[in-house]
């Protein structure tokens, strides 16, 4: 389907065939140069504009990005690109397009006119670096040839996703008729308690109530925010925002930004925002070297503080992600402050929305009769919300964190880096669809309700392609979790022991 919209003839005639060296030398000027079907797109005005954010597109400069364009982006969206188009590659069928590095994989951005390195000098007023089309040759060990055919069979597999209908939303109310109930009833609940009731134990069950409101509505505004509810990107937007900032006092833009980078290059140390919780937990030894976070734009200091928490870290997991909701707060208003509206009606309306927040929860805070109730009713309706911190944790941080290259296929990254949670289908509400990451990574468009039948149909292209599917139970899943992070605090534990080996041979 996505082949019909370069069908042009006219257009296909008048492009120009770009060498390999050419489009690398382009690149080296700074231009943002996409490959998408043998087309290069040049997304170098564009990527400021970019719903995803500028930085998705800087991740698959001089890339194919064919399958990841498939996979996030509606067929009107692909039309729109056709204007972006500024010549053609030879690809060759065995291999595909070969892919060069992306400058900023190299720690590299464009800032004014040159490149400055990120994370040794503050951005824009570096010493300008030349880049050349050499640096961008990326050093790889895997078969081209393989990830070709897997990247080859994943557009199969969509295609018979497509043809089964799974990408329909099902049902009258697209598959939400249940979970509306669901929110009614237990806001019903919340909101009914703490009117009626006076006593500690009735506000506990009203703030345990509103917690698992605030709980579900998570799942809504996630499916919102991958155009997943009406599949229209304005009004999920708007019903994304409505959920997240105006009930839940969180922000869906922040929200957005940050987890359209963590599905591009998921569980990468330095460019994966929801893998990066320095000081709280590291899920690799790259961690301790104080790495530079590309979405972040900071270093992340590994500091005594950090070497103390993550030496604790298996310890203190479900301490830490109990009060997880209180970090997103943080990053939802850093994110907010920090961004330059310019007549953003979404930004008003997300502010809006804080604001409408902090004044119901506010007032329903005050107006508990001690502080103590006040403390206990803030503390237990957040923690309350805490098994979806553990869901989304569960399904990547007992996943590899290597860095294989800009050759390794879409397909094969998402089924390296994510797992599946293994439950009843009776059960499955809970998890909000969280527990089919696979499948949700595969296609991340794809309606949550159908997540389950199309699973297997991604469990066949795994057989086929002879990759791994990881699933695993709740609790086994939450076991490796742990294990992973005993075992990195075991290696701190031991650098520490070397160091202080060192010193006290040097002392001697």
């Amino acid at each position: 389907m996505g082949s019909r919209l370069f069908e042009s003839v006219h257009l296909y005639h008048s492009m120009s065939t770009l060498t390999r060296q050419q489009v690398a030398e382009r690149i080296c000027e700074g231009q943002v140069l996409i490959i998408y079907r043998s087309q290069v797109l040049n997304a170098t005005k564009w990527a400021s504009h970019h719903p995803g954010g500028a930085l998705a597109l800087l991740h698959f400069v001089g890339r194919d990005a064919t399958d990841e364009i498939d996979a996030y982006h509606s067929e009107s969206a692909k039309k729109r690109m056709t204007r972006m188009v500024v010549g053609q590659v030879e690809v060759d069928d065995k291999v595909g397009w070969r892919p060069l590095n992306p400058p900023i994989s190299l720690g590299l951005l464009h800032c004014n006119g040159k490149w400055v390195c990120e994370g040794e000098v503050k951005l824009g007023r570096g010493i300008g670096l030349d880049v050349t089309p050499a640096q961008l040759e990326p050093e790889s060990g895997l078969n081209l040839d393989v990830e070709r055919v897997r990247s080859k069979a994943y557009q199969g597999l969509r295609q018979r996703i497509i043809d089964a209908g799974l990408f329909r939303r099902p049902g009258p109310l697209a598959g939400y008729g249940s979970d509306l109930v669901r929110y009614a009833l237990l806001g019903f609940l919340a909101f009914y308690l703490y009117f009626r009731t006076t006593s500690w134990l009735g506000q506990m069950a009203s703030a345990t109530f509103l917690g698992l409101f605030y709980h579900q509505l998570t799942f809504l505004a996630h499916d919102s925010g991958h155009t997943g509810v009406t599949g229209d990107w304005w009004w999920d937007r708007v019903i994304g925002m409505i959920v997240a900032d105006w009930i839940g006092g969180l922000s869906l833009g922040w929200w957005c930004d940050n987890h359209n980078i963590h599905h591009l290059v998921t569980n990468h140390p330095e460019h994966d925002p929801d893998i990066q919780h320095i000081p709280f937990f590291a899920i690799s030894k790259e961690f301790f070297a104080g790495l530079w976070s590309t979405y972040y734009k900071r270093v992340m200091a590994f500091d005594a503080f950090s070497k103390a928490m993550i030496s604790l870290q298996h310890k203190l997991y479900f301490v830490v992600l109990s009060l997880a909701r209180f970090n997103l707060y943080a990053n939802s208003y850093g994110y907010l402050a920090g961004k330059k509206p310019k007549h953003d009606a979404f930004w008003r309306f997300e502010i809006a929305g804080i604001a409408f927040f902090w004044l119901y929860f506010g007032l329903m805070l005050r107006n508990l009769p001690t502080w103590n109730m006040r403390l206990a009713y803030l503390l237990v309706s957040h923690i309350v919300t805490s098994p979806v911190h553990v869901q989304i944790t569960l399904s990547h941080f007992a996943c590899s964190t290597e860095d294989l290259g800009p050759t390794e296929s879409f397909p094969s990254r998402q089924l390296r880096t994510t797992m599946d949670v293994i439950c009843s289908p009776n059960v499955e509400f809970m998890h909000g669809g969280l527990h089919l990451q696979v499948t949700h990574h595969l296609f991340p468009r794809l309606p949550r309700h159908n997540l389950r039948k199309a699973s297997l149909l991604v469990k066949d292209y795994c057989k086929e392609q002879d990759i791994i599917y990881r699933e695993h139970g709740f609790i086994e899943g939450n076991k490796h979790v742990l294990g992973v992070l005993e075992e990195v605090a075991r290696q701190l534990d031991l650098l520490k022991a070397v160091a202080d080996k060192e010193i006290t041979e040097r002392l001697h």
